[in-house]
């Protein structure tokens, strides 16, 4: 499957579609990075924790991959609350990368994701470059058939400079990838946040470091006050911003990093909430797209999206929906 940036004209795609398929005649299956998945629907790091609570609605293997909650070497309480807030569509969150350490997820939630036959992108995270790297290593260790790529959460305080977000930086991005790469036996993901000025400038950095493929985009950095008291409503100040609100946002990024790095895998991440939500990531150039804040709202969102995919594509004549990544046309003049 071609990454390449492309366009196609009116004329092109009719041919392409000169009758409506029966869902089951779509090829849903997508290459990120070199491994392959059966459909391009994702959880979302942080959305989805391990996968256990939301298996009771669907068996989480039916997903193209499972992106478990960032891991770091140590176990996290995570942050005080209030650590999450309802915005006009969407959230903020400071949850604080609350989790149990890296050794307790290997010996309590890979068993049980091994066991449901998930494929899984771990998310890595640290508070300094070689604490993302232990953590690569002890994972890539034990990864098997089931954790198929990690997936570098850069979006952490380098407790080394200054507290500076790892992923605000060209040069420390690149430090992290660096190290995760040596230790990791399987492809490496950089996510990457619209926090930046420009973006494709961390994205070509994190890629010559040895990144194997992006996640576009991470939460944006956002603050709610409550009016009548004055105090921000989350204990941290400041929080992630998430959920539909920032779509638009990440569409824009995919499409920016896809036009000047079309060689390199895209996972699409911002807002999805619909089947034409999905198709914008695919079109803008990601390769796989996920589903992170909506799955709060309706948990059976991810597998009720795979299933209408296969019927947005059939009524077009879409044989495979690799054809729609980077598939777009020239803007109407003005």
């Amino acid at each position: 499957m071609s990454d390449q940036v492309h366009t196609i004209d009116s004329a092109e795609e009719a041919g392409r579609r000169s009758r409506p398929l029966a869902p089951g005649e779509v090829d849903l299956s997508v290459g990120l990075a070199g491994i392959e998945l059966p459909n391009p629907i994702t959880s979302a790091s942080g959305c989805f924790a391990s996968g256990v609570e939301i298996d009771r609605f669907y068996d989480v293997s039916e997903l193209g991959a499972v992106v478990v909650k960032s891991i770091t070497l140590e176990p996290r309480q995570g942050l005080p609350p209030p650590r999450m807030a309802e915005t006009p569509s969407g959230m903020l969150n400071a949850i604080g990368l609350q989790n149990p350490g890296v050794e307790a997820w290997i010996a309590k939630d890979l068993p049980w994701l091994q066991e449901r036959g998930a494929r899984v992108v771990a998310s890595v995270a640290g508070r300094t470059p070689d604490d993302f790297s232990q953590v690569a290593s002890a994972l890539s260790e034990v990864a098997g058939d089931t954790i198929v790529a990690l997936e570098v959460n850069l979006s952490c305080p380098n407790v080394e400079d200054r507290g500076l977000v790892f992923a605000c930086s060209a040069p420390d991005s690149a430090e992290v990838i660096r190290g995760v790469a040596r230790e990791a036996r399987i492809p490496v993901l950089a996510k990457l946040t619209s926090d930046v000025t420009d973006i494709v400038e961390i994205a070509r950095a994190v890629v010559a470091a040895g990144a194997d493929g992006l996640t576009l985009i991470n939460t944006l950095l956002g603050m709610a006050i409550d009016p009548d008291t004055g105090r921000p409503e989350l204990a941290n100040t400041y929080g992630g911003l998430s959920g539909p609100a920032i779509r638009p946002v990440a569409v824009r990024n995919v499409h920016q990093v896809h036009a000047a790095l079309p060689e390199v895998p895209i996972l699409g991440c911002g807002g999805v909430r619909t089947v034409p939500d999905v198709v914008q990531f695919l079109r803008a150039g990601a390769s796989a797209v996920a589903i992170g804040t909506t799955t709060f709202v309706d948990p059976f969102i991810a597998p009720r999206v795979v299933d209408g995919l296969a019927r947005w594509c059939a009524e077009r004549g879409i044989r495979a929906v690799s054809d729609l990544i980077g598939a777009t046309t020239p803007a109407r003049p003005r």
